[in-house]
């Protein structure tokens, strides 16, 4: 198995092509084609995990966050990324990051806090948009079906709890093959008319090469008609932060303790309690103050993420609870939701977690 087909299975759980334009995801370091020895599972990539990786025979971390996020221009070893990296390349160690990718998936980071919590009724708290695209193709209509089909079996048609969605529309087509045509319908100089359907299929943005080679394969033509659009709809499956519910309403005070103790943090910082109940929680791992306006357009009673800066807390307007577990403590689950992935798709070569604790912050 090779670095690469690992990467392929990671970008099912998370494409790439939905990461946050500033981020820096990917593979960071190391050669895709390179034959893989095993895997190592962290938050953060550091000496000492790298150091761990060596120990284990593990040639590629997956760390969700990336040691490399801005430039480098020199590589010394006089900063911890410089280091990292100048460790990674002697020993033939690879990184990859998928970073915003996983916070933006259905089943990443902010699912493992709902999970975590025990929410329930889920829904994105900021869908990402232009993430979902339409396709309109015309097939003669004995082909139709199989065109269809093809486009399906690579992703197309896909809403939510549904798949094998498509418009049809019967009409006439017609066309005239110049003197370099080669036709599979009618002759070349001659205007052909042809019962066809117009088949309208909606898709991810991420699957449109394939989709398009599946079209390309199924079609009987020797130029295939289709126009492509992005949609300005919500991707209702895609997007950062996820708002649910609790089974059960609890007292604001009773729910931070509980909250403190399910995300084994030792410090909440809080706005001021309300006095009023919590049911409707709203969360988001990582760096989330810019998510508080969303939080209280969606009606939640509480807003959990990280790093709230003094005037974030004023956000709050007495109309919701905002909850600042710590960055690493909102987060410090997502390896675990990697490793199980990892494990359950690859069961020929070791999938192990680190055992380091990246958390560079400490309480008195």
């Amino acid at each position: 198995m090779k670095i690469k087909e690992v990467i392929s299975i990671l970008e099912e759980l998370s494409p790439l092509a939905y990461s946050e334009d500033f981020d820096n995801t990917g593979l960071l370091v190391g050669d895709p084609n390179a034959k893989l020895s095993g895997v190592l599972v962290t938050l953060d990539t550091l000496e000492a995990v790298v150091d761990e990786a060596i120990e284990k025979k593990c040639n590629l971390i997956v760390s969700f966050h990336p040691i490399i996020f801005s430039g480098l221009k020199k590589i010394t070893g006089k900063t911890y990324v410089e280091r990292v990296v100048l460790k990674a390349i002697k020993n033939d160690i690879a990184i990859y990051s998928n970073h915003t990718a996983l916070d933006n998936a259905w089943q990443g980071v902010n699912a493992k806090i709902c999970e975590k919590l025990n929410l329930h009724n889920r829904k994105v708290l900021i869908p990402q948009k232009g993430t979902i695209k339409k396709l309109i193709t015309y097939a003669p209509t004995k082909d139709a079906d199989k065109v269809r089909q093809a486009m399906f079996g690579a992703g197309a048609g896909s809403i939510g709890n549904y798949t094998n969605c498509s418009f049809n529309i019967a009409g006439e087509g017609s066309f005239k093959g110049n003197e370099d045509s080669n036709p599979t319908i009618g002759e070349k100089g001659q205007t052909h008319f042809e019962e066809e359907v117009q088949i309208g299929v909606t898709f991810a943005a991420h699957l449109e090469n394939s989709i398009l080679q599946a079209l390309f394969s199924a079609h009987p033509y020797e130029e295939v008609a289709y126009e492509i659009t992005t949609l300005n709809n919500a991707n209702q499956q895609l997007g950062m932060g996820m708002i649910g519910e609790l089974k059960e309403e609890m007292d604001d005070i009773e729910f931070l303790k509980s909250l403190k103790n399910t995300m084994q943090t030792d410090c909440v910082r809080h706005s001021k309690l309300l006095n009023k109940k919590i049911k409707r929680v709203a969360v988001l791992g990582g760096s989330g103050s810019f998510a508080i306006d969303a939080a209280k357009s969606a009606k939640a009673d509480v807003f959990i993420s990280a790093d709230f800066k003094y005037h974030d807390f004023f956000k709050a307007e007495n109309k919701i609870l905002l909850a600042d577990i710590g960055h690493y403590e909102s987060e410090q689950f997502t390896k675990d939701l990697l490793h199980s992935f990892l494990k359950k798709k690859i069961t020929n070569f070791a999938v192990l977690l680190s055992h380091i604790n990246t958390n560079p912050i400490s309480y008195l």
